[in-house]
């Protein structure tokens, strides 16, 4: 069901503790931690600890939370120092969502072209 954990989710799986991750902070309502394949020096995923499939359902249903995602990656992003950054939300696994749990991904530290990918 949406808004809880799901058992066979990896990043509820890391939200329960059940994977280990290079978390950079956490919330009551987010945890954010550390890409496993950077595609930039500062690569950090910002999650909800709530499963939703993606940032569109998540907005829909709590879009608190989702403020909270967006406030992470901004505090995210001014620890690690980063003058500019990009804030991603892949939609669908044409876009390149990998992870059917709403995610933010915070990249930076080198320069980002546009258009990306």
């Amino acid at each position: 069901m949406a808004g809880e954990t799901q058992g066979d989710c990896l990043f509820c799986k890391i939200v329960e503790g059940h994977i280990p991750a290079t978390i950079v902070r956490e919330t009551e309502t987010t945890i954010a931690f550390r890409d496993i394949n950077p595609q930039a020096p500062t690569h950090v995923l910002v999650i909800p600890r709530v499963h939703y499939a993606n940032a569109a359902e998540l907005a829909a249903a709590e879009p608190t939370i989702a403020a909270d995602l967006l406030r992470e990656a901004q505090t995210v992003a001014d620890e690690d120092k980063l003058e500019s950054y990009r804030v991603v939300f892949n939609t669908g696994a044409g876009a390149g969502q990998t992870v059917f749990h709403a995610h933010a991904h915070v990249l930076g530290g080198r320069g980002l072209h546009w258009p990306p990918g």
